[in-house]
């Protein structure tokens, strides 16, 4: 069992969903959030006070998938987010020690689904 972490930019959520839907990966959680990487973010004119903008808007994706189902997450979130630009991304695995379904009482592979 894998936590596939995924950071994304907003307007390429759809395209990622779509694509997780075609890979047969249905559930997910996403959340807003706010950080920089290499893009160093941006400076902009308000009023005619220069503001540097260094966290940027990215949506966080998160999808506990059991083994056999990594390679195919994986591949379906960069086919949906990669535009060839600094600032698509990046994908973090980590393993997952134990998945409890709360309803059932399922532990392991079946609670993930």
């Amino acid at each position: 069992m894998k936590l596939i972490i995924a950071y994304v930019q907003p307007h390429m959520l759809n395209e990622v969903k779509q694509e997780l839907f075609k890979a047969e990966v249905f559930k997910i959680s996403v959340t807003n959030a706010m950080g920089c990487g290499q893009q160093k973010g941006y400076t902009e004119q308000y009023r005619g006070v220069e503001l540097e903008v260094n966290l940027l808007k990215k949506v966080r994706i998160e999808i506990a998938v059991n083994d056999n189902f990594v390679k195919p997450t994986i591949d379906a979130i960069i086919r949906g987010a990669r535009s060839g630009e600094i600032g698509d991304g990046k994908i973090f695995v980590l393993p997952v020690e134990e998945c409890i379904r709360i309803r059932t009482g399922e532990t392991g592979s079946a609670a993930i689904g």
